[in-house]
């Protein structure tokens, strides 16, 4: 082995914040004690550059990097190794980095290994190694704890190739890049250095394939090579099929079958062209000989243990390999009666001279087969193999018409599929002038449908507008579901002239009462479009509900609402939905939410599953359910991101911070607002804004900060141009004027009442009722504020809702306690405890307390309850509880104690379980509480005790 010391340089990384977590807590803990990790990852997601951030990060002690000798084997022996790493330390401690340790001899590897187990944490030496993680991690590391390096999440991904590329990337090929790389840092930077300045700006066309064979084989740093033809095959064949599957497992038995269609039994008949070699022995299935390195065997499923290797393996074999590999796969697949999977590997078998005229497999034949199959409801085939059929077809065909549309319907079915990132690409290759107006108008509306889910919500707009134009003549039902679509993205902007002007009767881009159209692919279409009479009741409806008419509104949504309670189909359920919303029908929403994310779910459409979950986290908060609000939020959140779907993600975020906004969870409040923001500032989403705003309001009102509370939702709700979203800005009123009238601002709470009065009067919000009389009885004089907050209180108990009811009672009770009304105070903020405490406002909670603790109340779960709880604590977690409840981090905890942070971590995490806690400052108030318990306990002991003493003394 060698060693040499660290030259610190500047390393720049996008992302791995976890990882880079991981890595400092090693970093901080070797001036007190040794630590080793692994770092495992593919090729090309940055194992190198982790390791030089740390070397660079590390500032208490040498840095040493280890590598084989120059003939690949190991100098030293393990005592040596050993002495020298110790020697090191004995004065500092030292880091010792220990680069791509997968590619050492096995004398190497068992020397480190075996030096790693002798180390003692007094030796105050750190070692991070790196293995690739597409093979199997060597013995010798193997119980070595492990930071996983995963692909780069798409923002973080999207800064890389800015930097890479200064910004000048042209928007079609940034996405085309991003989609490309798949999260491989290192396979972006090299697709950035293989196109000339032309290309990246989008002046040039760009090279197809964009990652060739030399590029992937640059960044996997080679092809597999196995001295064995049954596993260079085996690796080949499993590379092929994973084609039709997305790089994921492969059914082992498919893959076993075409095998021995490449290499036969011994005897007559043809021969596999796959090159020299031998070709007479049988072969041997996947469990009768070893699996390759590259590969992991579970079950009957087979897959690749590196998506970029697989990749590779697949690019670097030659034309006539890869051909009869997919040859082999398609004649195993359409025997066994897979019809869309077998056409396609036959797609990718063409090559070589031109069939003659009349065969099959020319081109052209092929093509028009696998569109056909594509478009076959009846075959059973998940949107991503579909959309995969589409755009192989779309590049068999010479047609520039076809080919438009065929690349449009596999961006449509790429949609569906939740991939927006691959969606544009291919709508960017479907970019036809001599195309139909129908084929360019299908294109508009899926990239008016991708920008609505994960881009600037007008330029949705602007695109399902010019859809709905050139769909117009040829497919007028189509034509009415972009219209619709482009409302709802005016709706999102919080455009209310341009929404009301898209669903007017006399508007061009509108069809009254369409008949459905039969153009194109049936399942490529949106259930709108099947639906007509469910986009012509939600169109009439949705105007005569923005036109202030609730007579005419009321009729066709009810309609739109009872199509749900029978439609199967998810985008129905999901009008359903909304249309429930709107007529304020909350049961009715989570009835229509619930069933569209079912049918999503069963019919694979993961692009919709975010939606219904938003829908049913919007009906969640309007019934007051907040921890169910919280639950689809955060399970929206996710699936929102794993998709692509921006837009969706970030109101989903607002979601979660409204939620979160009535509990003891500030650094969460804020976390969700700031990330709401982000996105809906740069895609122009007036309605998530709306409500991250009003939830950071929230949050600050609840805490006791009404003039904060005040000043946000000034903004939000009195007149002017910064008026929140046209729908929305109602909803923050009541908390307005209660922070108003805390902040000594009357008369604008009065001056917004009005338009509350008439909301209220709507009937569209089952609350606003009881928020309206309770907002009357803030501002009403005392003789008339009493009967006010009853009213407010009965129109509670017809309404539902925990939360808002328990608003009231706490302002009821604390006008009383300032009455000196004590009696009847007690009563209702006993009230407002118990319904804040079932709904889990725990913020709220503590402000009912706090009154009664002024009342000389004491509320149940308070006092006594604290300490009992810490007793349920070990010493050590009790120890960690009271510094963290000081204001300590855990780095700080861990540095007093003297333990690791993932120590004290994970004593946390049990402390959190223990006494019921989800945050730090509800640790800090749960502690405080046991601690001042203990101390009036104490002191009342004492008393006790100097009594005695006293009383004795006198006897």
């Amino acid at each position: 082995m060698t060693g040499e010391t660290t030259v610190r340089t500047a390393v720049r990384i996008h992302g791995r914040s976890t990882q880079r977590k991981a890595l400092r807590a090693l970093l901080d803990a070797l001036p007190h004690h040794g630590g080793h990790l692994l770092v495992a990852g593919e090729p090309g997601l940055g194992r190198t550059t982790l390791l030089r951030w740390a070397a660079r990060s590390f500032r208490a002690g040498p840095v040493l990097h280890l590598g084989p000798g120059p003939d690949g084997g190991a100098h030293v022996t393990v005592e040596q190794l050993l002495d020298t790493l110790r020697a090191a330390s004995a004065a500092a401690p030292v880091l010792v980095c220990a680069d791509d340790a997968h590619l050492w001899d096995a004398p190497a590897r068992t020397a480190l290994g075996r030096a790693v187990r002798r180390l003692s944490t007094a030796d105050r030496v750190g070692l991070l190694l790196s293995v690739a993680s597409d093979r199997a991690v060597a013995p010798e590391f193997a119980r070595l704890p492990v930071v996983h390096l995963d692909p780069l999440a798409p923002s973080a991904a999207a800064a890389l190739l800015d930097d890479a590329t200064d910004g000048v990337a042209a928007p079609a090929v940034r996405e085309q890049l991003l989609a490309e790389a798949e999260g491989n840092p290192a396979l972006l930077v090299a697709l950035v250095r293989r196109l000339s300045s032309a290309e990246l700006r989008g002046h040039r066309p760009l090279p197809r394939p964009l990652a060739d064979a030399a590029v992937l084989a640059e960044v996997a740093g080679g092809a597999p090579s196995d001295p064995s033809a049954h596993a260079r095959d085996l690796l080949l064949t499993v590379a092929a099929a994973g084609q039709t599957e997305d790089g994921m497992d492969v059914d082992a038995g498919l893959v076993h079958d075409a095998l021995r269609r490449l290499r036969p039994e011994p005897g007559p008949g043809p021969r596999s062209d796959l090159g020299p070699g031998p070709r007479a022995e049988p072969v041997p299935g996947p469990r009768e000989e070893p699996v390759p390195e590259h590969l992991v065997l579970a079950g009957d499923r087979l897959r690749f243990r590196s998506p970029l290797v697989r990749r590779t393996v697949h690019a670097t074999a030659t034309p006539e390999r890869r051909r009869a590999v997919h040859r082999a796969l398609a004649e195993v697949l359409e025997t066994g009666g897979h019809r869309l999977t077998g056409l396609l590997h036959r797609s990718w078998s063409l090559g070589g001279p031109e069939p003659a005229p009349a065969s099959a497999d020319r081109p052209a034949a092929v093509a028009d087969r696998l569109a056909a199959v594509a478009a076959d409801g009846a075959v059973p085939a998940p949107h991503r193999l579909r959309a995969t059929a589409y755009a192989r077809a779309a590049e068999l065909t010479a047609d520039g018409a076809r080919r438009a549309e065929r690349y449009t319907a596999a961006a449509e079915q790429t949609l569906l599929a939740g991939r927006p990132d691959r969606a544009r690409p291919l709508l960017a290759a479907a970019r036809d002038g001599a195309a139909p107006a129908a084929v360019r108008g299908r294109a508009e509306w899926v990239r008016g449908v991708t920008e609505l889910r994960d881009g600037p919500v007008g330029d949705a707009h602007q695109s399902l507008l010019l859809a709905a134009s050139l769909l117009a003549a040829d497919a007028p039902a189509d034509a009415a579901a972009a219209a619709l679509a482009a409302a709802d993205a005016a709706w999102a902007a919080g455009d209310l002239s341009a929404c009301l002007a898209t669903l007017a009767p006399g508007s061009p881009h509108r069809t009254e009462n369409p008949a459905p159209g039969s153009d194109g692919p049936a399942d490529a279409r949106s259930a709108a479009a099947h639906s007509a009479a469910v986009v012509h009741d939600h169109r009439v409806g949705m105007r005569a509900l923005l036109e202030g008419r609730l007579d005419r509104a009321g009729a066709p949504l009810g309609q739109v609402v009872e199509r749900g309670r029978t439609e199967g189909r998810p985008e129905t359920l999901l009008r359903s939905a909304a249309a429930a919303l709107l007529l304020g029908d909350v049961d009715a929403a989570r009835r229509g939410g619930a069933r569209a994310l079912a049918a999503a779910r069963q019919l694979g459409s993961d692009t919709l599953v975010p939606q219904a979950l938003e829908y049913l986290a919007y009906a969640e908060l309007r019934a007051g359910r907040h921890p169910q609000a919280r639950t689809h939020a955060e399970e929206g959140l996710r699936t929102a991101l794993r998709t692509g779907q921006r837009n969706t993600a970030a109101h989903h975020r607002a979601v979660l911070a409204l939620a979160a906004s009535i509990e003891e969870e500030p650094d969460v409040v804020a976390r969700h607002v700031t990330a709401a923001l982000d996105t809906a500032r740069r895609h122009g989403l007036a309605q998530a804004a709306t409500l991250a705003q009003w939830a950071a309001a929230r949050a600050d009102l609840g805490r006791g900060r009404p003039f904060d509370a005040a000043d946000r939702l000034g903004l939000l709700v009195l007149p002017g141009p910064g008026r929140g979203h046209f729908a929305v800005w109602r909803l923050a009123v009541p908390c307005f004027v209660e922070a108003a009238v805390l902040a000594e601002r009357h008369e604008e709470a009065r001056e917004v009442l009005t338009d509350f009065a008439d909301w209220a009067a709507f009937g569209a919000d089952p609350q606003a009722a009881a928020q309206l009389a309770r907002c009357h009885a803030l501002l009403a004089p005392a003789d008339h504020a009493d009967a006010l907050y009853r009213r407010a209180l009965d129109r509670h108990d017809e309404a539902g809702g925990d939360f808002e009811r328990a608003r009231t009672a706490l302002l009821y009770g604390k006008w009383l306690r300032r009455r000196r009304r004590p009696r009847e105070a007690r009563g209702r903020l006993g009230t407002a405890l118990a319904g804040f405490e079932r709904c889990g406002a725990g913020v709220w909670a503590a402000q009912a307390r706090g009154e009664l603790r002024a009342l000389g109340a004491a509320p149940q779960g308070t006092g006594t309850g604290a300490p009992a709880r810490l007793g349920l604590l070990t010493p050590q977690q009790l120890r960690i509880a009271r510094h963290v409840a000081e204001g300590a981090t855990n780095r700080e905890v861990a540095l007093a104690l003297g333990v690791s942070t993932r120590t004290v971590d994970y004593h946390l995490r049990k402390v959190f379980a223990a006494l019921g806690v989800r945050s730090r400052l509800e640790l800090a108030r749960t502690v405080g509480e046991a601690e001042q318990a203990r101390e009036v306990r104490g002191a009342g002991e004492a008393r006790r005790a100097g009594s005695y003493e006293k009383t004795g003394a006198q006897h």
